[in-house]
C-alpha cells in the first residue's frame, strides 16, 4: 500500500439503458440513461455507500444523427466518434457538440475513415468558453491471409478558457499555475495502430494495439504518453476466454486528464502494468477480472503518492447485456 496506508475495498454497480430510433432513412435519434456521478464524465460506476442512499441517474447520450450514405453527422450529447484507447479517451466519455464520421469502403475489403468533432466543453456566462476541435484519419486493411491491421492518426486542439468554479475532478493531475489555470496548452498528436492475427483459430484471435500521444502545447518536458496491449481470445460465445496484458506510461501533461481513463488513482504521471481475464459463462454475460499494477512515473510530480511504492487495484466484475 502507498505510504503504509491500509488496503481499501469497495462495491460498485453500473447500469446503462440506451435506445436508438430510425425516424427515417435520413434521421436517427438516440439516448442513454446511466448511473454514476453526473459531474464525472469518465465513469458510470455508482459507489454503494452513503447509508443506503439512492443512485444518481442521468442522460449521458441524447443526440440526432443525419445519415448521408458514407457520411454520418451527429449533434447533441454524442457517442465518442474517434478510434481511441483509454490513454487519451476514457470509454465512458460522451462529448457534447457536433461530430462527423465518413467511411469509404474499397472493393478489396479495406476502408478509409475520416472523423471530426467540435467538442463544447464548457460555456461561461461572464468568462471565456472552453472547447476542443479534433480530427482523425484512419485506414482499415482487408484480410491479408490470417492478418489484418488498422491505423489512425488524430490531432486534438483544446481551447481552455475561464476555470473559475471548475471542479478539481476536471484537471486531476495535470500541472497548474499558481492562479489555478493549466500550466500547459493541450495540442495532442495521437497515433493508434492495431494488428490482428486470426491464424490460431476462430476462438483464439490475437490482437495488438499500440497508442502514442504527444502534447505539442506542453510547457514542460512531461509531454508524452504511450501504451501497448496484447489480447488473446474473444468474448462472443458461451465458453469463450480472453486474456490480456498491457503496459502504459503517461507523463504529467501528456493528455488532458479530464477525459483520460479513471482506471487507477493517478490520472497522469504514471507507469502501469495491466493484466486481465474474461470468461463468458452464458449468453450475454461476462465475468471480468483486471489487475492494475502502477506507480508514479516522475517523483517530482508524485504529489501525495510515494514515488517508490507500486500500487495495486483489482477489479472483479459480472456483466449482463440485453
Amino acid at each position: 500500500p502507498d505510504n503504509g496506508k491500509p488496503n481499501r475495498h469497495s462495491d460498485q454497480v453500473r447500469g446503462r439503458l440506451g435506445a436508438t430510433y430510425a425516424v427515417s432513412d435520413l434521421i436517427t435519434i438516440g439516448a442513454r440513461l446511466v448511473t454514476g456521478n453526473p459531474d464525472d464524465p469518465r465513469s458510470t460506476d455508482a459507489q454503494l455507500s452513503g447509508f443506503d442512499k439512492d443512485l444518481d441517474v442521468s442522460l449521458d447520450q441524447a443526440y440526432v444523427q443525419l445519415n448521408l450514405d458514407n457520411l454520418k453527422i451527429s449533434a447533441g450529447k454524442i457517442p465518442q466518434p474517434f478510434t481511441r484507447t483509454e490513454l487519451v479517451w476514457d470509454g465512458d466519455v460522451n462529448p457534447q457538440g457536433v461530430s462527423a464520421n465518413y467511411k469509404l469502403p474499397f472493393a478489396s475489403g479495406g476502408a478509409f475513415r475520416a472523423n471530426g468533432m467540435l467538442f463544447v466543453i464548457d460555456r461561461q456566462g461572464t468568462g471565456s468558453d472552453s472547447s476542443m476541435l479534433g480530427g482523425q484519419l484512419g485506414y482499415d486493411s482487408p484480410n491479408l491471409g490470417a492478418w489484418k491491421y488498422d491505423s489512425s492518426a488524430a490531432y486534438y486542439k483544446y481551447n481552455v478558457g475561464d476555470m473559475r468554479g471548475a471542479n478539481p475532478i476536471y484537471w486531476r493531475t495535470n500541472l497548474l499555475r499558481p492562479d489555478g489555470r493549466y500550466l500547459s496548452d493541450f495540442r495532442l498528436v495521437d497515433a493508434v495502430v492495431g494488428v490482428t492475427y486470426q491464424g490460431l483459430s476462430d476462438k483464439w484471435p490475437l490482437r495488438f494495439v499500440g497508442d502514442y500521444v504527444r502534447n505539442t502545447g506542453a510547457r514542460t518536458s512531461a509531454d508524452t504518453g504511450y501504451g501497448a496491449d496484447l489480447l488473446l481470445g474473444r468474448t462472443n460465445k458461451p465458453g469463450d476466454w480472453r486474456f490480456g496484458y498491457g503496459y502504459a506510461m503517461a507523463q504529467a501533461d501528456a493528455v488532458m486528464s479530464a477525459f483520460s481513463h479513471d482506471n487507477i488513482s493517478i490520472a497522469t504521471n504514471y507507469r502501469m502494468h495491466t493484466f486481465s481475464m474474461d470468461y463468458v459463462p452464458a449468453k450475454n454475460t461476462v465475468i471480468s477480472t483486471v489487475w492494475y499494477h502502477y506507480k508514479p512515473y516522475n517523483a517530482i510530480y508524485a504529489g501525495n503518492n510515494s514515488p517508490s511504492d507500486w500500487l495495486n487495484r483489482v477489479r472483479l466484475a459480472f456483466l449482463v447485456n440485453f
